[in-house]
């Protein structure tokens, strides 16, 4: 029988603190002092599979705000400054729609998980299943209200890739890689934009993934049409295409009063090297500004610089769409201390994905808040 990975139940208490602190389009910061009613969930740990766990022990003070109490602590909330709303439950602005769609990888189905979460606090009725090639779906029923999770790294296509004995991509010395269609949908996710009211998309972890997509051993090589892209693209060209052709695919395919959200790039907090080269998060406070600047700016190339060029990738990509863009970037930059680290049940350190309670509740605090004024023009 497989074993269950051991967490720390401590250190995802720990790092599931959400500081009381935000940044504001104007860069000031603003303290949130009040817990917000209705916020009574037991924490909760983000496993590998996506389940939600309940944690019931408590761990003794250490934590920056409640007075010593983890449970008030977690409970704290970044909201922006400008909102009215008290977020009590996310429900109030999902029931006027039937369905919500999560489309990305594992980090859109870290904030999908956290959002089931909330919605199975209001409604114990519960039906599991896979609308439209979901990797997982849930239907609450009193409320007939279905959210799901397609599973896609690329957003686009694609597979193995073994050369023959003529060809193109042949006769520029290659033998083997991975072919991304850049103009044809992942079929995990083909079908939501005729299934779901509302869509949110997310990429670029895996754009930036040499362990996966070596670019010796197994490069992108990118086609259009069927045919090789010629001169051949690198990763970041390719994304390009990939989001140009998905964004014009989305658009011509929703449903016609759908609503489409893109989220931002969630940033890694690897420091001491990349995850396969011993690379960790072992911070237990939120980053300075001077820190964010050091591990995020694309002017020093390090580990983490993938943030911020995906997310100027996606910016010119969705300029003029009828996308929405949930941006979630500089809130998370600061975040080094939300991470599993060591207790994310992998071999190395997790410094990727977020812990639950934690920084994807605020991601969808926001995306209610879209939803709610969206609501509202209607």
């Amino acid at each position: 029988m497989r074993r269950r990975p051991r967490y720390s139940t401590r250190c995802c208490l720990r790092r599931a603190v959400v500081t009381a602190t935000t940044r504001t389009a104007a860069g000031s910061m603003i303290h949130q002092s009040d817990l917000p009613r209705g916020m009574t969930t037991r924490a909760r740990r983000y496993l590998k599979d996506g389940i939600a766990l309940e944690v019931t022990n408590r761990t003794p003070s250490r934590f920056s705000g409640g007075g010593g109490n983890p449970t008030a602590a977690i409970y704290r909330r970044l909201i922006p400054h400008n909102s009215s709303s008290n977020f009590e439950t996310p429900a109030l602005a999902l029931w006027i729609f039937n369905s919500a769609g999560f489309v990305g990888d594992s980090l859109n189905r870290n904030m999908f998980v956290s959002l089931f979460c909330a919605l199975r606090k209001v409604s114990a009725e519960v039906k599991k299943w896979r609308p439209a090639g979901a990797d997982r779906g849930f239907t609450f029923l009193k409320y007939n209200l279905t959210i799901a999770y397609h599973r896609t790294n690329l957003l686009a296509r694609y597979g193995r890739w073994s050369g023959g004995t003529s060809g193109i991509l042949e006769s520029l010395g290659y033998k083997d890689g991975y072919r991304i269609d850049v103009d044809i949908p992942d079929g995990t996710w083909a079908a939501a934009p005729r299934f779901h009211d509302i869509l949110i998309f997310n990429t670029g972890h895996w754009w930036w993934a040499p362990s996966k997509f070596d670019p010796v051993k197994s490069p992108m090589l990118f086609f259009e049409k069927g045919v090789p892209v010629t001169p051949l693209l690198a990763p970041d060209a390719g994304l390009a295409m990939v989001l140009r052709h998905m964004v014009s695919f989305v658009e011509k395919n929703a449903r016609k009063k759908a609503i489409l959200f893109f989220r931002t790039q969630s940033p890694r907090h690897f420091e001491g090297g990349d995850w396969d080269q011993g690379g960790s998060c072992p911070r237990v406070q939120p980053l300075s500004p001077r820190e964010v600047e050091q591990l995020f700016s694309i002017e020093n190339n390090g580990t983490n610089v993938e943030t911020r060029l995906v997310n100027g990738h996606l910016y010119r990509a969705l300029r003029g769409s009828k996308f929405q863009i949930l941006d979630i970037t500089r809130m998370s930059e600061f975040r080094a201390d939300a991470h599993p680290s060591a207790a994310g049940g992998k071999r190395h350190d997790d410094c990727m994905h977020w812990c639950l309670p934690g920084l994807t509740d605020t991601w969808n605090d926001l995306f209610i808040a879209h939803l709610s004024s969206i609501k509202g023009r209607h």
